[in-house]
């Protein structure tokens, strides 16, 4: 028989298979509500499930899961993006930073994959870094620790320092403020020699937002114009919605530019690394390289030489998403 989860916004429909796994089916009170994913099966306890329905609400819970276990998802993206830039061996046995590790699925991830590091994960919010915890504990782990950051603006304090710091779709949710803050501070946490690695954040050089409202041309409007544009003619956000809300939940990207601008210092220059492992030769050839072979890849292929030549004559690189590894040297 299955059980049930309720929430204010649904119920969570939990049953167990042949396999001895459990199957969930998320189930909203308002046909209206936004569901990422509807249904999944895991190998999480009801425990754990709980948590985290009651953490992210009946639009999320099943894309939570998926996040950590779904292996074409966050893992896919991930990894394929940070071992084009540097070798397994250098990251096995390296402490790593995972800066915004939210509830922990890129955590757990880098976890499995690198069983010799040490994985150190920095949240604000803590909620989410509880069920951080409980996915650790689930799975275990013995190269994991978790932090809870004081501030937008700061850093757990004695966190030491990081051979890579990993910011996985992070960097496009920190206000501007935060921006030329935090991330001078998670710089001044990577070793000499180490690298900070910026992972699916959307490229503002992009014709599209595909992150917050998926509006055209948006990406080149001034603030007040877009969000003039976003309320009237996003059907993706609350017309109601405050340009300060937008910018937390992700509509301002950035630039590979802005990144390296927030982060130069006096005792150390960044050095932008090109991806070079496993055929691939520079960002673009990444970007195609995550794409799925059945959604339309000839489009992509055609537009894949597109943006090889605009680079070619412009020197920008325009992919819908960044994964950019910078060396401190």
């Amino acid at each position: 028989m299955p059980q049930y989860l309720t929430h204010e916004d649904g119920k969570l429909q939990i049953s167990e298979t042949a396999d001895g796994s459990l199957e969930i089916s998320a189930e909203p009170a308002d046909p209206s509500i936004f569901i990422s994913r509807r249904t999944i099966k895991t190998s999480y306890p009801p425990e754990l499930i709980s948590l985290i329905f009651n953490t992210k609400g009946i639009g999320w819970v099943c894309d939570e899961i998926a996040r950590d276990e779904d292996p074409n998802y966050v893992s896919k993206y991930l990894l394929n993006d940070l071992l084009a830039y540097f070798e397994p061996s250098k990251l096995n046995g390296s402490r790593i930073l995972d800066f915004g590790c939210g509830s922990g699925a890129s955590t757990a991830i880098l976890a499995r994959r690198f069983p010799d590091s040490t994985i150190v994960g920095v949240e604000l919010n803590p909620e989410l870094l509880a069920v951080a915890r409980a996915r650790s504990e689930f799975y275990g782990f013995r190269n994991v620790d978790f932090h809870l950051s004081p501030s937008g603006l700061d850093l757990p304090s004695d966190i030491g320092s990081f051979d890579y710091v990993v910011m996985s779709a992070v960097y496009e949710h920190l206000l501007p403020n935060e921006r030329k803050v935090i991330l001078n501070k998670v710089w001044n946490c990577v070793r000499a020699d180490g690298a900070l690695f910026i992972d699916q954040t959307p490229n503002q050089l992009f014709p599209v937002e595909l992150h917050t409202t998926y509006l055209p041309l948006i990406n080149y409007f001034p603030d007040g114009l877009a969000l003039w544009y976003a309320r009237r003619f996003s059907k993706q956000i609350n017309p109601t919605e405050s340009w300060e809300s937008l910018l937390r939940q992700g509509i301002r990207g950035a630039t590979v530019r802005e990144i390296t601008r927030n982060i130069e210092s006096r005792k150390s220059r960044p050095l932008i690394l090109k991806p070079n492992r496993e055929g691939i030769r520079d960002r673009i050839d990444l970007w195609f390289a995550s794409t799925d072979p059945e959604n339309l890849r000839a489009i992509k292929s055609a537009a894949k030489y597109g943006l090889k030549a605009i680079n070619s004559l412009t020197g920008f690189c325009i992919v819908p998403d960044l994964a950019v590894a910078i060396r401190k040297v």
